[in-house]
């Protein structure tokens, strides 16, 4: 299995820690992954702020960089839902349309894809929150929607709760959004502050120590609002969890 490895570029920027763990965590389970040197961006920002044309050439190399791989992987859920559901500014050759349905983001490919049973070498003895970035509940399915009134299901718990020692608590309103949403936390500030705090009250008030999500995106913001605000929580990643990172 040949896996290309796609790290966000706010992640490469502000917290290449997670990109490190998502990689030694893939290479656990003997799969010859790549990381391509000359990746950006997914084109995300530029989309989500309605410059789909300028998105394009971010595109082309996104699929020059990764089309020769079986599976594209990345340890984020909104780049993920941005490649497979948003990749529309260019011409839908076959190459595009082999990048877009193999894109997986690192949860899915675990659950789905390798059906991962066990992470012997973790241990996480801490009360743990989940946070479900947006675009991985409603774009990527991770877990069951509130609105929708379905049974209960979520991917990331069903990993972690492969790891020794782990706690889960709940949230009064686990799958409100947080406020930061890309360039939304910059055109609205105020209101992207505002959410966000409110789900940093939601999280203290479960008695969680760790708040655990598959987008650092929304841990940063969260992790930003909780430092002002004078909240006693820590914020990982899901990759440093499962790889045994943290304990």
């Amino acid at each position: 299995m040949e896996v290309g490895l796609f790290i966000p570029c706010y992640m490469d920027a502000l917290e290449p820690e997670v990109g490190i763990s998502t990689l030694k965590l893939l290479e656990r389970f003997d799969i010859n992954v790549t990381y391509p040197f000359d990746q950006t961006c997914c084109g995300q920002p530029m989309t989500n702020t309605g410059c789909h044309t300028e998105a394009a050439e971010t595109e082309k190399l996104f699929v020059k960089n990764f089309s020769q791989f079986d599976y594209i992987v990345m340890p984020s859920g909104s780049c993920t839902n941005q490649v497979r559901h948003h990749f529309d500014a260019i011409k839908q050759t076959d190459e595009v349309q082999h990048v877009r349905k193999n894109t997986y983001d690192l949860v899915e490919f675990l659950h789905d894809i390798l059906k991962v049973e066990d992470f012997p070498w973790a241990s996480f003895s801490h009360k743990v929150a989940i946070h479900y970035n947006c675009n991985a509940l409603r774009g990527l399915r991770h877990a069951s929607m509130s609105e929708r009134r379905e049974p209960f299901f979520s991917k990331p718990k069903d990993l972690l709760s492969k790891v020794k020692g782990i706690e889960f608590v709940d949230l009064e309103r686990p799958d409100e959004c947080c406020g930061f949403g890309g360039t939304f936390s910059v055109f609205e500030e105020g209101v992207s502050a505002k959410m966000g705090q409110d789900k940093v009250m939601d999280q203290h008030r479960s008695g969680a120590e760790y708040v655990i999500s598959a987008d650092s995106s929304c841990l940063m913001h969260q992790k930003g609002c909780a430092m002002r605000m004078g909240v006693d929580l820590k914020y990982a990643h899901i990759a440093q969890i499962l790889n045994g990172d943290l304990s």
